[in-house]
């Protein structure tokens, strides 16, 4: 087994005997025994509010029933002492020679400290980003790979085998776009042509695939300067510019053929992929597979699980439709259109039936808020092929606002108006881009201040912490300069003497980080991680700025080097799991 016994779990596991022997099957369902960390640890380290919920079923006192599960805690253990407080709420002190055997647990399992076999190697499929090959990643796309990436990595770490993929929508109309938006710029590179339309893709990038295209393909560029014929109606309101589109699609098409331009269409998508992808290696983000929707089609996957839907999909006005309402969604969906072409719903069906049938226990998306009434729908279609609905599990997250001088910057996608991710990585740096992505719950919009991600100071939380790391190195990198030494069996000898209050805080939160991980991974929620690391390096800065160490008596001096070694070792260990390094200087 991957590490020991949280300190929270053990604790729970004492309260829990003495639940059993208070109230006896009356116990039995109660969540950890109702056990969270205390607030404030003037009040206690845990706090239990067993009791009161005991107190209905035993039909007794909170207070007289917290008495009574006192009484029962078993002695010299892990607890220090607990006390009753309130209407019935039990507070309990860890005892400080099992936070001083905590190090010496850090000491022995070095980066593995945290991790767990949880998960009992549950298989879980980890699908995230997933942009449209149509443009570079910009910030929202970044948020997306943060979250998506950190939940894999916690996954990993509480014994899950995690498997991270990439869907590539390269099979639609999208990519039609994006063609005719590169030609157009070759047109107008090539002949001076100004008629740019509203709809087509915008942005520096289309120029730059434009000259890319002009000298890969010299057919393209030969016939962009002959121009095209372009369609008398020009463009009104959006709906009447996306048929403006589809009519410049159809002039392209038959300016150069269903092959050229299908060609000019593929290799800008696969050029902007190409980006995305070092976009993304350059944030430490990877992947394991990079599924593409049109290998998917040409490979009869859609035609294959359409095939297995048969008897249960249904023809109307020439239409193949899902009978997705039978199934809990809102309503029938089309799976194939009337002109014989299958529809993203259908693609997305095929998609999430492959991913289980590749052995995933549990698929989990990372998608955008916009994809709300995406769930229901797929879950309908998994479970018309005979997959539990419950397979499949969706994290929807909210929006990105850049903040710039107290000011929003204005973005839009489709208008070429975006910040990159690639940019913003370049301004702030990837570990605070990450930092800042992953420090808010990804279902509540984000304003990311990009003046306090660059700030070198203690308000900025990502420098913070990092510091915090900084300092330990520094502190360790300055032994030999005085001629000393250490060692990890000569500071455990010595931990009894760490009693110091700030050296008890500081105890305390390097033995939450198991719980933590736990309870982030169980939450799907990275920002707990953000959060505890935070709190840590308020932790370890308050202790260095009480407790001396290096001009500590020989032994003292020993053991708070032990708890400096074992702090850099947590801090290194939840930075990982961000995603986020850890410098030796700042």
């Amino acid at each position: 087994m991957r590490g020991g016994t949280a300190m929270k779990k053990a604790l729970g596991n004492l309260l829990d005997q003495a639940l059993r022997q208070v109230a006896g099957e009356h116990a039995r369902g109660l969540r950890h025994a109702g056990l969270e960390q205390a607030r404030d640890a003037r009040n206690g380290h845990y706090a239990s509010n067993a009791a009161m919920q005991l107190a209905g079923k035993l039909k007794r006192r909170p207070a007289d029933i917290a008495g009574d599960i006192v009484a029962a805690l078993p002695a010299k253990q892990i607890i220090e002492r607990a006390e009753i407080a309130g209407p019935g709420f039990i507070n309990i002190w860890l005892d400080p020679g099992a936070l001083q055997s905590e190090l010496n647990r850090i000491g022995r399992e070095g980066d593995a400290y945290g991790c767990s076999d949880f998960g009992g190697g549950r298989r879980i499929l980890v699908e995230f980003v997933s942009a449209n090959p149509t443009g570079p990643l910009h910030v929202g796309h970044g948020r997306h790979a943060a979250l998506g990436d950190c939940l894999a990595r916690l996954l990993e770490a509480t014994g899950h085998e995690v498997w991270r993929e990439y869907y590539v929508n390269d099979a639609g109309r999208q990519l039609s776009v994006l063609g005719l938006s590169v030609w157009l710029r070759m047109v107008e590179q090539a002949t001076g042509a100004d008629a740019f339309p509203e709809g087509a893709y915008r942005g520096e990038y289309i120029g730059n695939l434009a000259e890319r295209m002009a000298d890969e393909l010299p057919g393209a560029a030969e016939a962009a300067r002959k121009g095209m014929a372009w369609p008398e109606k020009q463009a009104g309101g959006n709906g009447e510019a996306d048929r403006h589109i589809d009519a410049l699609i159809e002039a392209a098409r038959e300016c150069l053929g269903d092959e050229l331009f299908s060609a000019i269409a593929r290799a800008a998508g696969d050029w902007v992929l190409e980006d995305i992808r070092d976009d993304l290696q350059q944030f430490g983000v990877r992947f394991d597979n990079w599924q593409s929707e049109r290998e998917l089609a040409d490979g009869g996957k859609i035609d294959e699980c359409l095939k297995r839907l048969e008897g249960v999909t249904y023809r109307r006005d020439g239409a193949l439709w899902f009978p997705a309402e039978r199934y809990g969604d809102e309503k029938d969906r089309v799976v194939v259109r009337a002109d014989g072409r299958s529809t993203y719903f259908a693609s997305d069906i095929a998609y999430h039936y492959a991913k289980r049938k590749r052995g995933a226990d549990l698929l989990l998306d990372v998608l955008g808020a916009d994809h709300h009434g995406y769930v229901n729908r797929v879950r309908a279609g998994l479970e018309a092929l005979g997959e539990p609905p419950s397979c499949l599990e969706v994290r929807l997250v909210q929006f990105v606002a850049l903040l710039r001088g107290g000011e929003r910057v204005a973005m839009s996608t489709r208008g070429g108006e975006f910040e990159t991710l690639r940019s913003l990585r370049e301004e702030v740096g990837a570990d605070a881009a990450r930092f800042f992505y992953v420090s808010r719950a990804g279902e509540q919009h984000l304003d990311f201040d990009l003046d306090l991600a660059k700030r070198r100071s203690s308000d900025n939380p990502v420098y913070y912490v990092q510091y915090a790391h900084a300092r330990i190195a520094s502190l360790l990198g300055k032994l030999a300069d005085r001629g000393l030494s250490f060692s990890m069996d000569e500071s455990a000898a010595h931990a009894g003497l760490l009693t110091h209050r700030r050296e008890i805080d500081l105890m305390l939160a390097l033995a939450r980080l198991p719980e933590t991980i736990e309870q982030a991974a169980v939450q799907r929620a990275p920002q707990v991680v953000a959060h505890y690391l935070i709190s840590l390096a308020q932790a370890f800065h308050g202790w260095y700025n009480h407790c001396k160490v290096l001009d500590a008596e020989p032994e003292l001096r020993s053991a708070r080097l032990g708890l400096a070694h074992a702090g850099g070792q947590v801090l290194r260990n939840g930075l990982g799991l961000l995603g986020v390094s850890a410098p030796r200087s700042m």
